[in-house]
């Protein structure tokens, strides 16, 4: 059984905020040697707490300033051809599955309105929806 201490704790929040640390300066970060700090990442990846490591893309940089985070609400039960549907999109930037008044949540990126508006139209034998454009993001953990 895997128990979680402080320092993993530590790990993990340093990680969270950038995947990319070296084991030598995460150990500086929370006072432990690279050795220490590359075997516990390795064992917090064995047990499934870390599953991988990921990337922040700017997507206006990318050409696609649009984004939005769509709502939708599957149609007739049909959640299997909603969802390969989706599998067909390159711009979904996540999917889950919720509850409440809708049935997942989306978060979409479009080159223009007219994009968007042309993949909400595609959706419509296969979901209702309700979209919200994003403005900007807050800044939480710099407060």
């Amino acid at each position: 059984m895997l128990k979680i201490d402080d320092t993993d704790r530590l790990i993990l929040a340093e990680l969270a905020a950038d995947s990319r640390l070296s084991m030598s300066e995460l150990g500086r970060r929370i006072n432990l040697s690279a050795p220490s700090v590359g075997e516990r990442v390795r064992r917090l990846e064995s047990f499934g707490v870390i599953n991988g490591y990921t990337i922040e893309v700017d997507h206006e940089l990318l050409g696609q300033p649009i984004q939005c985070l769509i709502e939708a609400t599957v149609k007739n039960g049909n959640y299997e051809a909603f969802t390969q549907f989706l599998g067909q999109q390159s711009n979904v930037s996540f999917c889950y599955r919720i509850s409440g008044s809708a049935c997942y949540m989306l978060k979409m990126q479009f080159t223009t309105f007219a994009e968007a508006e042309q993949f909400i139209d595609a959706t419509i034998p296969y979901a209702q929806t309700v979209t919200h454009f994003i403005f900007s993001e807050i800044d939480l953990k710099n407060r």
